[in-house]
């Protein structure tokens, strides 16, 4: 069963989330931290891809890799619900390999957990 993704909306949960924590390696920052009001029983994430990385079809390819890998973090619990998350991927998401990522990402959730 595949998890749902609720995405953020509004412009203050962004801000909120840029002055939170931060975690990061050469794939992506991560930007975490609880917000009021957010529901706890689904996954509250944004990716945020710039157009410096690539064109459309390199951006969608990267949000598509980001989805997977976090859709997998939950069913394994490995990410923590009452937190929301804002992700931004660097220009290297695109040039290795998803399992490299995917086990990068998994370390970094570990971490964010402990």
């Amino acid at each position: 069963m595949k998890s749902k993704i609720v995405a953020l909306s509004r412009n203050e949960e962004f801000t909120t989330l840029l002055n939170r924590k931060k975690l990061s390696n050469k794939y992506v920052s991560i930007f975490f931290g609880q917000l009021p009001n957010k529901n706890t029983k689904k996954l509250n994430i944004s990716f945020s891809v710039k157009k410096k990385i690539a064109n459309a079809v390199g951006r969608n390819k990267v949000k598509r890799r980001l989805r997977s890998i976090f859709n997998e973090a939950v069913k394994h619990n490995s990410i923590n619900l009452k937190n929301s998350y804002l992700v931004v991927s660097h220009s290297a998401m695109l040039k290795n390999d998803f399992k490299n990522i995917k086990e990068t990402i998994f370390q970094d959730l570990n971490k964010i957990l402990k």
